[in-house]
């Protein structure tokens, strides 16, 4: 680089430096509109001071220095990762109070909506392993759990039947490897190879795996979810109610017991657009839906 260069950058740096020194007030304060008000992006940037214990399903998260960096990392990266951060309160306002009931029902601990979250942004996405839906299910799994999936209908995108079938999963879980924090590891990595694990390092408990990257981070980012949402003005989060996404509440179902030629026609039937009757109903994956035997419940917007 040119030396004149290196020596403005010298001279700016020390002319910024003492600005800011000029600028604390005897209260050892800063002004500061007046230091940064002609930089393009003004703003405070600082590091979470951790003030308390944390806990997952129940169990406590140990204290030492390998758990608290982890939580300190997932903290970090999703408080800083703004718009993805709100997005997740965005859905979370509209799926959490269906999922918080399921779990409920099923024994469940309510921390477990924050994996869905982590498994999907709550939304209906597919991985690079052909898991699909908001629990991230892949076909066989899905069928075990009782989920349909066939060219017409995927019941891995159905908010309700696929909760239930993620909760049922999370209890097997459970009582094969005794606490919550495992079962979700185990969510994660999958059974066989948390039992591998556990097995070559003689541990019994996540925390002490040396487990890969992503798995390693998986429990702590889901600690995470649940301490910004839980707390979101502590982390630089105002969102007004009216900005979140609604919940499914207004809305209404009908039941279907034959077949359906054509959904284009079931929604103008129903003073629908086809976008809004499989917006509600992401599961109906084809343009028409064969019945034989079951009912189907089709949710519509008041």
């Amino acid at each position: 680089m040119d030396k004149k260069y290196t020596q403005f950058g010298l001279i700016a740096g020390l002319i910024f430096t003492a600005l800011i020194t000029l600028s604390y007030t005897q209260e050892g304060s800063v002004d500061a509109d007046e230091v940064i008000e002609n930089y393009d992006l003004p703003q405070v940037v600082k590091a979470i001071k951790h003030t308390k214990a944390y806990t997952w399903a129940g169990e406590p998260v140990p204290d030492n220095q390998d758990t608290r960096e982890r939580v300190d990392r997932e903290l970090l990266v999703n408080s800083y990762w703004q718009s993805s951060t709100i997005l997740n309160m965005k859905m979370g306002n509209k799926y959490f109070p269906i999922i918080e009931r399921i779990l409920a029902e099923q024994g469940v601990p309510d921390d477990f909506k924050y994996l869905a979250m982590a498994e999907s942004n709550l939304r209906n996405v597919t991985s690079s392993a052909a898991a699909k839906g908001y629990w991230q299910f892949r076909k066989a799994a899905a069928k075990d759990y009782g989920l349909e999936v066939n060219t017409e209908v995927d019941e891995r995108y159905h908010i309700e039947k696929s909760t239930r079938a993620a909760a049922k999963y999370l209890k097997w879980l459970k009582k094969k490897y005794n606490t919550w924090t495992n079962a979700a590891a185990a969510y994660n990595v999958g059974p066989g190879n948390f039992s591998k694990l556990t097995r070559q390092q003689g541990e019994d408990n996540y925390y002490n795996l040396n487990i890969n990257e992503e798995t390693s981070r998986y429990l702590f980012r889901l600690i995470a979810f649940k301490e910004i949402m839980q707390n979101p003005n502590s982390y630089g989060f105002y969102i007004d109610q009216e900005d979140l996404y609604p919940s499914l509440d207004n809305t209404y179902v009908v039941e279907v017991t034959s077949s359906v030629p054509s959904w284009k026609t079931f929604a103008a039937e129903h003073g629908l657009t086809y976008r809004m009757l499989k917006y509600y109903n992401p599961w109906l994956i084809d343009s028409k839906l064969t019945v034989k035997k079951n009912t189907y419940y089709i949710r519509l917007p008041r």
